[in-house]
């Protein structure tokens, strides 16, 4: 990874995003290994996690991988969710947090040498082009090497650095074998259909850390 110690560094997961690439992969994320990896390689001023959350839910699956993270250094970014009904009758919730990654992205910059993005939407690109002109280099994390790639290729391409999470795999990922008691992050057993990028229909995504 091309990271230099005294560089101010941030990262912003778009939590849809990076489950569902890590999921295409074969793979869970580690999150506790996930921060301590750029904590060693920069100065990692925040660690932003965006996702949606169900309100009227009397127990949502997610909030345990919430509370988690919350207390391991992570700053949860979260919405209430919209719920619908297509023209099909079929319940759809919609949970797509773009504007609130952007709107941090931006505050941030000027406080900021490398905005590390973990997402492959290309809606995104113009928002990476808008922080290099102030001067901030910006690393993009996703894949081309799912099956179909799950990275824009104008957003791999306005990125300053472009990592396949697949080279990080073997340092991010988690490790705990999946019958293991306590030692694991409380994962996300959701049913519902969430629409998170106003196009495509998504599962409600299961999430799970160190």
């Amino acid at each position: 990874m091309n990271f230099y110690p005294e560089e101010r560094v941030a990262l912003f997961i778009d939590g849809a995003n990076l489950y569902a690439t890590a999921r295409s992969l074969g793979f869970d994320i580690d999150y506790k290994r996930l921060y301590g990896l750029f904590a060693k390689q920069c100065r990692l001023v925040r660690a932003y996690y965006y996702t949606a959350l169900i309100e009227d839910q009397e127990y949502s699956p997610i909030r345990p991988l919430i509370d988690w993270l919350d207390y391991n250094g992570f700053t949860m970014v979260t919405k209430p969710t919209k719920e619908f009904t297509d023209a099909t009758g079929r319940r759809k919730i919609k949970g797509n947090m773009d504007i609130e990654l952007a709107i941090d992205v931006m505050e941030m910059a000027e406080r900021l040498d490398h905005i590390v993005l973990f997402s492959g939407d290309g809606d995104f690109r113009r928002l990476v082009e808008a922080v290099q002109r102030k001067g901030v280099r910006v690393s993009v994390i996703s894949s081309i090497r799912s099956q179909p790639p799950m990275i824009a290729d104008e957003l791999r391409r306005q990125a300053d650095i472009f990592l396949d999470i697949v080279d990080l795999e073997s340092r991010i990922a988690r490790q705990l074998p999946a019958d293991h008691p306590r030692n694991r992050v409380p994962e996300d057993d959701g049913d519902e259909d969430i629409d998170f990028d106003e196009e495509e229909d998504e599962e409600f995504y299961e999430e799970e850390g160190a």
